[in-house]
């Protein structure tokens, strides 16, 4: 389904050479923030105070985080838990004070306000839960980018997946220098964004080499050159670019907005990657493919010459 057609191939490969240019520099700049700020962890990496509190009717859950923050608390987490009633509090660590500790305060700032609540479990997270975290989300990183890179070494050829590959972490780069740069808590949620906005903007990436693939096979652009190529490729898919991205960012931002304190930083990664994702699939993908030299014959194994003894009468 296409909501328009682009007759003429607009040009983009004229001016990828300037848009390499602020991508290299985005990425530097995301790079230096992550170096210097650092990410913000959440508790599940950090360590902390789990705990799990009942009440007799539904909960309300922006009075409790107020409730909690009243007492010096930075950085909670609080959202519902199973049922309406159920509500799970994230604390982080602290000097000086255990678990024990911070869950009676809490607990006794919650019965001031329902006396009838009840604490139903206490837990403490470790450091060491959280490095755990931290190196299986790492490999679950690393795992995702080697899969894209078989996956489009064997789809099409080796240039499209070091450009792919490029633009994608081109976009997880710039995700987390982001994070970095407004000190925005880095949770599991944000880990489970970024590792979506890699299949998502290979996906996109995928489209565009597809349609780069079937021009260079189709006779009738057999005089155009690789770059008229690429710009033919992007023009003939901004339609589907248009109604998927629409669609996913429509669904994206209702949970930026409606979703609440729980969803927040998820739906501001899923936005910064499906925005950076249809720049980088243009931009940084097909540009690098056109800088490594994709042409026709990567694509397409030129026809064996016929042997003249072939079919002779001996």
């Amino acid at each position: 389904m296409e909501f328009f057609r682009i007759k003429k191939d607009i040009p983009f490969m004229r001016h990828a050479l300037i848009f390499n240019i602020i991508s290299a520099l985005t990425f530097v700049l995301a790079v230096f923030f992550l170096f210097s700020r650092g990410l913000h962890f959440s508790i599940e990496f950090t360590g902390g105070t789990v705990m799990e509190v009942a009440y007799p009717k539904a909960a309300n859950i922006e009075s409790i985080r107020k409730s909690v923050e009243g007492l010096g608390f930075t950085d909670t987490q609080v959202q519902s838990f199973g049922t309406a009633q159920d509500v799970m509090i994230r604390l982080p660590a602290q000097r000086g004070v255990n678990a024990t500790q911070q869950s009676e305060q809490v607990v006794a700032a919650l019965k001031a306000q329902e006396p009838e609540v009840k604490l139903q479990r206490v837990e403490f997270v470790g450091p060491q839960v959280g490095d755990e975290l931290a190196h299986d989300g790492l490999m679950a990183l690393g795992m995702v980018v080697i899969g894209i890179v078989i996956y489009l070494a064997f789809r099409f050829e080796w240039k499209f997946a070091v450009a792919a590959v490029i633009a994608n972490l081109h976009d997880v780069v710039i995700i987390l220098g982001f994070f970095a740069f407004f000190q925005w808590e880095f949770s599991l949620t944000v880990l489970a964004a970024v590792l979506a906005v890699l299949g998502y903007s290979v996906n996109e990436s995928v489209v565009v080499f597809d349609r780069v693939r079937e021009a260079f096979r189709d006779r009738r652009y057999g005089k155009l050159s690789a770059p008229e190529v690429l710009n033919h490729a992007i023009t003939s898919t901004i339609s589907r670019t248009i109604i998927t991205h629409g669609s996913t960012e429509m669904m994206v931002l209702s949970m930026l907005i409606f979703g609440g304190p729980t969803l927040h930083y998820f739906a501001v990664a899923l936005t910064i990657g499906i925005l950076f994702g249809i720049y980088s699939s243009v931009f940084v993908a097909a540009a690098i493919a056109m800088w490594l030299g994709v042409k026709r014959e990567d694509l397409i194994k030129p026809a064996k010459p016929k042997d003249e003894t072939d079919g002779a009468v001996v």
